[in-house]
């Protein structure tokens, strides 16, 4: 839509409430009617002065006897209201000019607020007032009070919403046989909610379950799982090379599980299966690997990457840190190279000739297999012959790093032969691994167009971990508890949120925390590990970690994926309640990975919000990772569970995939009828709902 101009052709200026209208997303008509209120505020009636008591919420009207500033104890501006049956005292701590002008002796205001007890008798602080004639009628319906900002005024909001909702498209675009029985139509249901009659029931509206949210929350359902179709849909059309398993002994996924240290466990073996007749069909894959912490996810993947090896293509494995990346890294060479595969390492903090020489072996397709962090979807990257991508932990890339991952390795050309159809868009399969299980709701929701394999056991030999709670103040205990634990030949994690100290944040930092156990610890090897130091210095810590010499490792969050010391039996988590439940849970996993009995101490600072009252709360009673994601997404909700918070859009706005499983069920149920009888109105339907949020869906 063009900018308004000036009558002489200039841009109009734009007003700071506009401004702040552009921000919340307000742009459209249709988005100005979908935005809903927060609450609402019941101006429908009036109670007499005299009759309102102190603790209430009432609106009375009368007239101004007396308005004056007073300055003690401060500067406020009191107003005195009269109607016969009392007096009213209005009080402002902060106030404009205006407020003296509107309030002036003699005028009839309408006031709403919470009555308490003041020295001058009751009183209102900061009511909501308005300058009415007498026997001004009462609104017939609640007052909206909608979600905005400090430079977006209600006033002017609910007059912009008022005016947009005469002009919004809210015609029906469902045919009605695919809607839920006794639901509003769409207008209704919008022109309801705001602006609900006084007789409209409160808690319906405030816990949304009236039919008009019903209505609103079933569309919105609706939108993402066509969606979610849609791109199904799409990705039926593409091609990706078959890689089909090869029946020689003396093929490289043959020999890779024959010198294998270990069995695969049932779990391991039957992902296997799935992920292989995926890889064997000209249909891109697009598989979602979970399981918990230490199921064994990195040989599920490093066998699938030996079946596109085998098959003459590339595989490409990404990860979101470094560390985990490094570590991925570690592991297929100490597999892979002695098979004579050839294995890239790209990130970055490797520059120069080194990286140049990584860039050429990719893409003259000597490295089959390329490891990396984000660096491997950089413009210079090129591969030879891409056939496999893996994305481990793809949640903690964000939406939108995930779109473009899939653009980049979707950029390649159509492979010919008998592997591909001719002229067929090209996309390479796609295997993406998640440690936070994914809780059935959103696997039936968000991941609905994924595959999904789950690891749902450990391999044998690891120990279960205790995990304890301790409050701060008993902070000496613990750190005998880890001079026992080193005593024992044993290793420990001492992780905390902050690298240096914060002034916004008063929170025991790494730094501090390094140099109080070094003194504690004499003749004890403590280590620090943060996310500023650079890559040689991280290398050089972990490996001292690794190889045992360094018995205690003071580190930031940075140790959270990817870290694998069987002999680290003891985890402190610094300051708990600041982490989140799927982070905690991460952490935890550090340990326990040997035979040694393990524990994990958090270590909190009281008081406790609710929140993470819940959170460790539910980190003791549980170590089972699925049990974690599910109160973790009731904690947080889908959109920061799925990493959605990071492209700065909610994925749902009005549905509770908890509280409104029938309707997801009733939307998925006819989404793929709509799409075959009705698909115009599905893709318009979309579109109103989505707009380019319908492209987060496929990441």
């Amino acid at each position: 839509m063009a900018p308004p101009t000036a009558h002489d052709g200039a841009p109009k200026p734009v007003s700071a409430p506009q401004r702040a209208m552009r921000k919340l997303g307000l742009v459209r008509d249709i988005d100005l009617a979908l935005h809903l209120p927060l609450r609402y505020e019941d101006e429908t009636a009036l109670r007499t002065i005299g009759s309102l008591r102190e603790g209430e919420t009432g609106q009375a009207e009368g007239v101004v006897q007396e308005c004056r500033v007073e300055l003690r104890p401060r500067r406020q501006l009191v107003a005195r209201l009269h109607d016969g049956t009392g007096e009213l005292v209005l009080r402002f701590l902060h106030f404009y000019p205006s407020h003296q002008k509107a309030l002036a002796a003699g005028r009839r205001v309408r006031v709403r607020g919470e009555v308490r007890g003041g020295f001058l008798g009751r009183e209102i602080v900061h009511p909501a007032f308005k300058a009415v004639e007498p026997g001004e009628p009462l609104p017939a319906a609640l007052t909206p009070v909608y979600p905005t900002s400090a430079q977006l005024p209600q006033a002017y909001l609910r007059k912009a919403i008022a005016s947009a909702l005469q002009r919004a498209p809210l015609h029906e675009l469902l045919p009605a046989e695919v809607l839920p029985q006794g639901l509003p139509s769409l207008q209704q249901a919008v022109w309801l909610l705001h602006q609900p009659p006084a007789s409209t029931p409160a808690a319906a509206l405030e816990d949304r379950s009236h039919p008009a949210w019903q209505r609103l929350k079933f569309e919105e359902l609706l939108a993402q799982q066509l969606a979610q179709a849609q791109s199904v849909s799409e990705r039926a059309r593409l091609r990706a090379p078959v890689l089909a398993p090869a029946q020689s002994p003396h093929s490289l996924h043959a020999r890779l599980l024959a010198t294998l240290p270990f069995a695969l466990t049932p779990a391991q073996a039957r992902v296997c299966r799935e992920i292989d007749g995926d890889l064997a069909r000209a249909l891109p894959m697009h598989r979602l690997l979970q399981g918990d912490v230490g199921s064994g996810k990195t040989v599920v993947a490093a066998l699938a990457a030996a079946r596109a090896v085998d098959a003459g293509w590339q595989a490409a494995l990404m990860a979101p840190t470094e560390i985990l990346g490094e570590q991925h890294f570690r592991k297929l060479v100490q597999w892979l190279e002695p098979l004579g595969v050839g294995i890239a390492w790209l990130s970055g903090s490797r520059k120069g000739r080194t990286r140049a020489a990584q860039l050429e072996q990719v893409a003259s397709g000597a490295a089959a297999i390329v490891v990396g962090t984000h660096a491997v979807i950089q413009a210079d990257v090129a591969f030879a012959r891409l056939g496999l991508a893996i994305v481990d932990e793809q949640h903690r890339f964000g939406v939108a790093q995930r779109l473009q991952l899939r653009a980049k390795l979707g950029s390649g050309e159509a492979p010919g032969g008998s592997d591909a159809t001719e002229g067929a868009p090209y996309e390479p399969h796609l295997l993406m691994m998640s440690a936070t299980p994914i809780p059935r709701t959103l696997a039936m929701t968000y991941y609905a167009d994924l595959d999904v394999s789950t690891i749902d056991e450990l391999p044998p030999g690891r120990s279960p971990v205790l995990t304890r709670l301790f409050a701060d103040s008993r902070r000496a205990e613990v750190v005998a508890r880890i001079g026992e634990e080193v005593a024992r030949g044993r290793q420990v994690y001492w992780v905390c949120p902050l690298v240096e100290e914060s002034e916004h944040l008063d929170l025991q930092n790494a730094t501090a925390t390094h140099a109080e156990l070094s003194a504690a610890l004499p003749g004890t090897m403590v280590g620090l590990l943060h996310g500023r130091m650079a890559g040689a210095e991280k290398a050089a810590v972990m490996s001292l970690f690794s190889g045992g010499q360094m018995a205690v490792l003071v580190a930031t969050t940075v140790i959270e994926v990817g870290v694998d010391v069987p002999n680290a039996s003891l985890m402190v988590i610094e300051h708990a309640e600041r982490f989140g439940l799927a982070q905690l849970h991460q952490l935890r996993g550090r340990v326990g990975r040997g035979s040694a009995a393990s524990v994990c101490v958090l270590l909190y600072t009281a008081p406790l919000s609710d929140t993470a009252k819940s959170r460790l709360k539910a980190m003791a009673e549980t170590n089972d990772g699925f049990e974690i994601a599910r109160r973790d997404l009731d904690i947080r909700g889908p959109g920061e569970f799925l990493g959605a918070r990071q492209s700065g859009d909610a994925l749902l706005r009005f549905a509770d995939l908890q509280a409104d499983g029938a309707l997801l069920q009733h939307a998925r149920q006819v989404a793929p009828w709509l799409l075959a009888q009705e698909p115009q109105a599905a893709a318009a339907h979309v579109a109103r709902w989505l707009a380019s949020r319908a492209e987060f869906l496929k990441a």
